[in-house]
C-alpha cells in the first residue's frame, strides 16, 4: 500500500470531498522520505538562479527507493506534491529526481533533462535493478 490513508480522509472519499491539503499531509507522513526530498529540493530551487535543482544520490535503502517510486509513479501524489510546492518534477532512473519552475516547464533545460538521450547518457548497471 502506497499511503497510511486515515479513517477520516478515507470517509471524504467516500463523500467525494477529498481536501489537498488532507491529501498532502497523508503524502507527507506515508512517504517522508520522497516527501523531504522534494521539499528539500523545491527550497534548492528557490533560493537559487538555476534553472533547475535535482538529487543525484540513491536513497538509503530499498525502503526509501519505493517511497520515491511510488510518490512519482502516481498521478494523483505527483500532481499535487507539484502544486504544494510550485515546481513542475522531473524524474530520471531510480532516483534523480528533479525541480523546475513550471514556467520552465518545456522550455530548453527541461526538455533536455527529459530527452531520451539524456536518459541514455544516464545509465549504468547498478540502475538495471533498482
Amino acid at each position: 500500500m502506497s499511503l497510511d490513508v486515515s479513517p477520516k480522509l478515507l470517509a471524504d472519499a467516500e463523500r467525494g470531498q477529498v481536501r489537498e491539503e488532507d491529501f498532502v499531509a497523508t503524502v507527507r507522513t506515508s512517504l517522508p522520505y520522497a516527501y523531504t526530498l522534494i521539499a528539500s529540493l523545491a527550497e534548492e530551487l528557490r533560493n537559487s538562479k538555476a534553472d533547475f535543482a535535482d538529487n543525484q544520490t540513491p536513497p538509503p535503502s530499498e525502503a526509501e527507493r519505493g517511497q520515491l517510486l511510488r510518490a512519482l509513479a502516481s498521478d494523483a501524489i505527483r500532481g499535487s506534491l507539484e502544486r504544494h510546492f510550485g515546481v513542475a518534477l522531473a524524474f530520471m532512473n531510480c532516483h534523480r529526481v528533479a525541480v523546475f519552475r513550471p514556467r520552465d516547464e518545456g522550455g530548453e533545460t527541461h526538455t533536455r533533462f527529459t530527452s531520451l538521450r539524456s536518459q541514455i547518457l544516464n545509465q549504468s548497471p547498478e540502475f538495471r535493478d533498482c
